[in-house]
C-alpha cells in the first residue's frame, strides 16, 4: 500500500501473528542492515512536570527491508500509564504504510534483540540460561532465546517469591528447556552460560564477581545514565556491545556509570550490534571471553518487526484500511 492507504493494526491484530522465531529472524536481518550503513537515530526524549510524564521517540531507516519509521510513547502524565504508536513508511515512496497500536508488539520485538544478541556473542554449546526478572519482557526475552540456542536448564530471579514462581510455573509448560525459580540472583548466575536481565532496577541485580567464565550477558531493562542493571565489575569484564553506540553517551547508564568509577575507559565499547552481526566486526573471538549486549532499545528492530508484521497481517487480511492524504493535496484544500 503506497497510495496513502494504510492499515491500521490493533493490539489484538498483532497478537499472536507471527512466532518468536519469526522476529528474531526479522530483526537479526535488521540489525545487519544497521552494521552495513542503514540509518538509524537513538531515543530523544521529554519531560514534563505538571503532571510529570515522558515522551520518547527514536527512528531507523532499513533499505533493503522496504520500510521506514519508529517508535513514539508516553509514560506517566494524568493516566499514570504508558502509550506506544508506531508508524510504518515505504521506504521508496515515503507513503504510509500502517500505524501499529504498538504496546503489544514490545516484549516480542524487544525478546527478538535479546535474541540477536545471545545468537552473535554467547558461546555455540551454551545450555545454562540465568534469567532475572518475571515480567512481559522477561517472558518475550525466554520466548526468544530458546530459538537461537538449545538451552537444557533456565533458573529465574525476581524479588517477589510468588511472582517468579508463577512465571517459572507457565513457562515451564511453553518452552522446552526446564525453567525453575530460584531463590537469589546468584544462585540464578552461578555456572550460567548466558543470563538476561529484564526488570525495572535502577541498581545492579546481580554481582559481577558470580559470572563464569566465557557467559554472555544480556541487559535490557534501563536506559538512563544514572541507572544499571550491571555493575562495574560486569562491564569492565566484558567485550561490551550496545545496540547504538550513538545511544552509549547519552543514557548507557551501565557503561557510563562503569566510566565514572574508572573501572573501563572511553575505548571500551567494542562494536555496535549491527556490525557483528554483518561481520564487520568480530564477536566472541575465545571460548573463556565474557560478552556484554546492551539492549536500551532502538527504532531497527521496530522497524524489522512492524515490516514483518504489516505483511503477514495484509496476507491474513487483518487491520482496517485509514487514509493519509498527501501533502500535496492537503496543502491545496
Amino acid at each position: 500500500m503506497t497510495d496513502g492507504t494504510a492499515l491500521f493494526l490493533s493490539s489484538d491484530d498483532v497478537t499472536g501473528l507471527a512466532t518468536p522465531a519469526e522476529y528474531v529472524d526479522a530483526v537479526r536481518e535488521g540489525y545487519r542492515q544497521r552494521g552495513e550503513g542503514a540509518p538509524a537515530r537513538p531515543r530523544t526524549r521529554l519531560f514534563g512536570g505538571d503532571p510529570p510524564g515522558m515522551l520518547t521517540g527514536y527512528t531507523a531507516m532499513l533499505p533493503e527491508t522496504g520500510a521506514m519509521g519508529g517508535y513514539m510513547y508516553t509514560g506517566g502524565f494524568g493516566s499514570g500509564d504508558a502509550h506506544f504508536v508506531l508508524p510504518l513508511f515505504d521506504a521508496d515512496s515515503g507513503a504510509p504504510l500502517a500505524v501499529f497500536d504498538g504496546a503489544s508488539l514490545n516484549p516480542f520485538k524487544t525478546g527478538a534483540t535479546g535474541a540477536v544478541g545471545i545468537d552473535a556473542l554467547a558461546r555455540e554449546d551454551a545450555t545454562d540460561l540465568a534469567l532475572i526478572g518475571s515480567g512481559a519482557q522477561a517472558r518475550g526475552q525466554l520466548r526468544a532465546a530458546v530459538t537461537v540456542r538449545d538451552f537444557e536448564t533456565v533458573r529465574v530471579f525476581s524479588p517477589t517469591r510468588e511472582h517468579r514462581e508463577a512465571f517459572a510455573d507457565e513457562m515451564d509448560g511453553e518452552v522446552d528447556p526446564a525453567v525453575r525459580a530460584v531463590e537469589s540472583s546468584d544462585a540464578a548466575v552461578d555456572g550460567a552460560d548466558v543470563v538476561i536481565t529484564a526488570t525495572n532496577a535502577s541498581e545492579p541485580v546481580f554481582d559481577g564477581d558470580a559470572l563464569a567464565d566465557g557467559a554472555h550477558v544480556t541487559c535490557m531493562g534501563q536506559y538512563d545514565p544514572e541507572k544499571r542493571e550491571v555493575d562495574a565489575e560486569t562491564v569492565a569484564r566484558a567485550k561490551y556491545v550496545p545496540d547504538l553506540r550513538e545511544r552509549v553517551e547519552r543514557d548507557a547508564g551501565a557503561y557510563l556509570l562503569a566510566r565514572e568509577e574508572g573501572a573501563i575507559g572511553d575505548d571500551h565499547v567494542h562494536a555496535e550490534l549491527g556490525e557483528v552481526v554483518a561481520g564487520v566486526e568480530p564477536g566472541r573471538e575465545a571460548a573463556d571471553e565474557v560478552t556484554l549486549f546492551d539492549s536500551g532499545g532502538t527504532a531497527i528492530e521496530t522497524v524489522a518487526a512492524a515490516h514483518m508484521c504489516y505483511e503477514q497481517a495484509r496476507e491474513a487480511g487483518l487491520g482496517r484500511e485509514i487514509e493519509f492524504l498527501p501533502a500535496s493535496e492537503a496543502f491545496e484544500s
